[in-house]
């Protein structure tokens, strides 16, 4: 049965934060806030619990997984980026953005599309998951908490715990922080591309 944490959503409580990333790096399933909707998450090397996400959401081999970063600099370790993107994607981060990009060898390779060689990548505007990637040392595999069949992500922590709490370690209560996932756009082509419509503005990046 997953635990069940109250953390504060502009003032995390470093005790619980530490804790919950103890979780994670110990192979646990957590159900976190972000700055778009509530997301999954685990650690990056642990294949266990990426096929455990897998299975909770139902996806195929060609899911484009996303790594959720601190700041730019931790992104550009997994992904390639011209000068022209980045400036893009400063200008963008943090936010409800999720972009696709061409991944480096950094990324293991079961996160990688398998025939496009890309990973989503996310620098998040939302307190609780920057302090856990902050205790984490590291990005944190995320995936949105989009259920199968449902149109919208599971935006209340006591809904998510009451439909996944024998499938999830922790659920980390941070209050409410929105019904969309994140706008997904696709920076690995020539021209961007728009994957989805959330709840980040994409005209910046779509003529």
């Amino acid at each position: 049965m997953a635990q069940f944490f109250q953390i504060h959503p502009e003032n995390p409580q470093v005790r619980l934060i530490r804790q919950a990333v103890e979780i994670i790096r110990s192979g646990g399933l957590v159900a976190y806030p972000t700055d778009s909707a509530y997301a999954l998450g685990c650690h990056i090397g642990d294949k266990m619990a990426l096929d455990r996400i897998r299975a909770v959401r139902q996806l195929d081999k060609h899911h484009n997984f996303t790594l959720m970063c601190r700041d730019l600099s931790e992104l550009a370790t997994y992904a390639r980026v011209d000068n022209q993107t980045f400036r893009a994607l400063r200008s963008h981060t943090p936010g409800p953005f999720t972009f696709i990009l061409e991944a480096t060898s950094e990324v293991p390779k079961r996160l990688m599309h398998p025939k496009r060689k890309t990973i989503g990548m996310r620098v998040p505007d939302n307190a609780i998951a920057l302090a856990l990637l902050e205790e984490l040392g590291e990005p944190l595999m995320t995936s949105s908490l989009l259920l199968p069949g449902e149109e919208y992500p599971l935006t209340d922590p006591y809904d998510i715990r009451q439909t996944l709490e024998h499938q999830l370690e922790l659920v980390i209560d941070g209050g409410f922080c929105g019904m969309e996932a994140t706008t997904v756009i696709d920076l690995s082509g020539e021209e961007p591309q728009l994957i989805r419509q959330g709840c980040g503005d994409a005209q910046d990046f779509i003529a």
